[in-house]
């Protein structure tokens, strides 16, 4: 099956000739570290080998000049660089938002968009594409910006376009990420720690075949708990919490939100610990007891989540398992003996039925972030 790469710069040589600027921003996977981000914490995810793509020429004016935009499963969009980007399609919000908040020219471009990552699936395929046009664009003229610069800038978009809540950590990585690590993140620094996994251990995503549906409202109700908890605790957030400072919290709901965040976070400073002391055991153990924390007490977890992360416990080689995201569908994550891979997969893949659904397993070794594909890089 041809790639994202392929696929998008086969497009653009079909409808338009040579494209100017090629750019790959990749998916991710949070190992640990869950609903900590908005919450001034730490997380450790890991990009994907799961790329969006885009494919972009200049025309006309590049200041003023209309935006024209095919996108594989999403269809076809003109958008004004002059216009509200809250009034785009839903789909194209994202790169409305990239057009009227990127402060280079944006106008005058043409792009086919194709991507690997699975849409809905909790794997950050909005950060990816967000941060592929935000590279894309700062490319074609001439701009260089940070990896937090960039992810700052795919916040807003989400905040202030998109409508969302969100934290940095999903476009910080699809930014950021070195090859072959996953990275400790302090989402206050807002610095990246590359951290190797240890050895004989790969990363297995889950896919459940669930998809969210309305879970914006949900996000917002946890980030607006965890706002108030530390309130009633008075620190800034609820990295700057312990245990001991719960009994303050007054609401019984608030105080089980803060409970998972406090706990999540000394989770993630301990998993970064174990990865560096090599040892496979105690990450996975971490990673199931995040996910007991985000079942019970933060409750974004859902019956396929906890269906195929209880499947992936039992599978051969699996040293732990928990969802991953924003939560209620989507995918789980586990750590799997290197050399139990492959019948890990089969078992989970054999076991594993929701609602008529079957599942879908890929290992995944961790990725680099995004970049532009330069001419001799992309497909003939």
């Amino acid at each position: 099956m041809a790639t994202a790469l392929e696929r998008s710069v086969r497009r653009f040589g079909e409808r338009w000739g040579e494209p100017d600027v090629v750019v790959r921003a990749p998916g991710r996977v949070n190992l640990i570290g869950e609903h900590t981000d908005y919450n001034d914490g730490y997380t450790m995810p890991m990009a994907l080998p799961f790329d969006t793509v885009i494919a972009l020429g200049s025309h006309g004016d590049q200041a003023t000049g209309p935006v024209e935009i095919d996108a594989a499963g999403f269809g076809e969009v003109v958008l004004d660089p002059a216009a509200d980007p809250r009034d785009a399609p839903t789909w194209a919000r994202h790169l409305a938002g990239v057009i009227a908040l990127t402060h280079v020219p944006a106008g005058g471009w043409r792009a086919t968009i194709d991507t690997d990552i699975p849409t809905g699936a909790s794997l950050s395929s909005s950060a990816a594409l967000e941060v592929a046009a935000i590279t894309a664009l700062l490319a074609r003229a001439g701009v260089r910006r940070s990896p937090i610069d960039v992810a700052r800038l795919g916040q807003r978009i989400e905040n202030e376009v998109v409508g969302l809540p969100s934290g940095i950590m999903d476009q910080f990585i699809s930014a950021g990420a070195v090859a072959g690590h996953a990275s400790l993140m302090d989402c206050r620094a807002l610095t990246l720690t590359p951290t190797p996994l240890p050895s004989g251990a790969v990363v297995a995503i889950l896919d459940t075949s669930t998809r969210r549906v309305l879970a914006e409202a949900a996000y917002g109700e946890r980030r607006t708990s965890c706002e108030r908890a530390a309130r009633d605790i008075g620190v800034p957030a609820l990295r700057d919490a312990t245990s001991a400072d719960l009994e303050r919290v007054r609401d019984d709901t608030d105080r089980r939100r803060a409970r998972h965040v406090i706990s999540e976070n000394e989770r993630t400073l301990s998993a970064a610990e174990a990865m560096t002391a090599d040892d496979a055991v105690e990450l996975g153990r971490l990673m199931s007891a995040s996910h007991r924390s985000l079942r019970d007490d933060f409750a974004v977890s859902g019956p396929g989540l906890d269906r195929i992360v209880e499947v992936a416990a039992d599978a051969p080689g699996c040293l732990g398992a928990r969802m991953t995201g924003g939560g209620f569908a989507g995918c789980a994550v586990a750590l799997v003996r290197a050399d139990e891979a492959d019948a890990f997969a089969a078992d989970v893949v054999a076991r594993y039925h929701h609602d008529g659904l079957t599942a879908r397993v890929w290992i995944c070794a961790p990725a680099a972030g995004a970049e532009v594909v330069t001419a001799d890089a992309r497909p003939a």
